[in-house]
């Protein structure tokens, strides 16, 4: 699959490096590669970006930063391919490669933290689309602990028995938000990464199913912000649980932002925002796009 265009800009990106920083990323591309593999199972979605800053150095610069996301992204869709994702996945690479050459053209000044942390995953085909809003990590873990948390809080034992019936330890997949294209954060974008999710576990039959941690799967949403209860009660309707992870600042100010409405509540301390897993074992989820077919 060529990508004429996007590429066409990475190699740009490239050529407009100094001398230095070209040498850099020349020097690092492929050890560095290989050290983001590795932390890619851990729970730490940053680990990948950080081992890769290790390699880079402390005096790196941003530029060499965005050489580096530019020199894999030239063979991201190898690298899935390779991993054998399904269509569902591979058919969104144009439009995702697209806004990956739109933003390192424009960029300039400090790497986001946060871009950084999800770009790398991206180049390196650890995380894959899920749609257009929505990555999907490949290697999540998910231990007992959360669960036991839960139990312990007093939230409940409904998880006990779905993790138990999932099959415990493994493997997941793990959802996440791109903000800087939210095209997709809408019902029909998140069914579709759900169901997307659901072809990556038809060919990974290793793959316990899916998760994804966020506020906006608490549940007072589905009064407070009712268009957002989809996010919700989708997945519990396809056969999918919740894990209480608890109340925390990032989660506050996320759940602040663009609704005057949950802000009010927060500020009045008549609402304080939770985050949630979802966790929606496989077997379950691929029933649940199989009767969307």
């Amino acid at each position: 699959m060529q990508i004429s265009s996007p590429n066409a800009v990475f190699h740009a990106v490239l050529a407009g490096l100094s001398e230095a920083d070209r040498a850099v990323v020349d020097a690092v591309a492929e050890p560095a590669a290989m050290l983001a593999t590795q932390a890619a199972a851990h729970w730490d979605f940053s680990l990948p970006a950080a081992r890769v800053d290790e390699a880079l150095g402390a005096k790196a610069s941003d530029d060499a930063r965005r050489g580096l996301i530019a020199t894999w992204a030239l063979s991201t869709v190898d690298r899935a391919a390779a991993a054998a994702m399904p269509d569902a996945v591979m058919s969104l690479y144009p439009f995702w490669l697209e806004k990956l050459a739109s933003f390192l053209s424009q960029a300039s000044g400090p790497y986001d933290a946060d871009f950084w942390a999800k770009d790398v995953r991206f180049a390196l085909a650890l995380s894959v689309p899920g749609a257009r809003s929505q990555v999907i990590d490949l290697s999540s873990p998910m231990g007992p602990g959360q669960v036991v948390r839960h139990v312990l809080g007093g939230w409940g034992f409904t998880p006990v028995l779905g993790y138990l019936k999932a099959g415990g330890r493994g493997t997941w997949l793990e959802v996440h938000t791109e903000s800087r294209h939210l095209d997709d954060f809408n019902e029909e974008g998140w069914n579709r990464a759900w169901a997307t999710a659901a072809e990556i576990c038809r060919t990974r039959p290793d793959l316990m199913g899916m998760i994804g941690s966020s506020w906006f799967y608490d549940p007072p949403l589905t009064e407070i912000s009712p268009r957002l209860a989809h996010l919700r009660l989708n997945p519990l309707n396809g056969g999918a649980f919740m894990v209480h992870q608890g109340p925390g600042e990032i989660h506050t100010q996320r759940a602040a932002t663009a609704s005057p409405t949950r802000k009010a509540l927060i500020d009045s301390g008549q609402y304080t925002a939770r985050s949630w897993l979802m966790v929606w074992p496989r077997k379950a989820l691929i029933a649940w796009a199989d009767a969307r077919r």
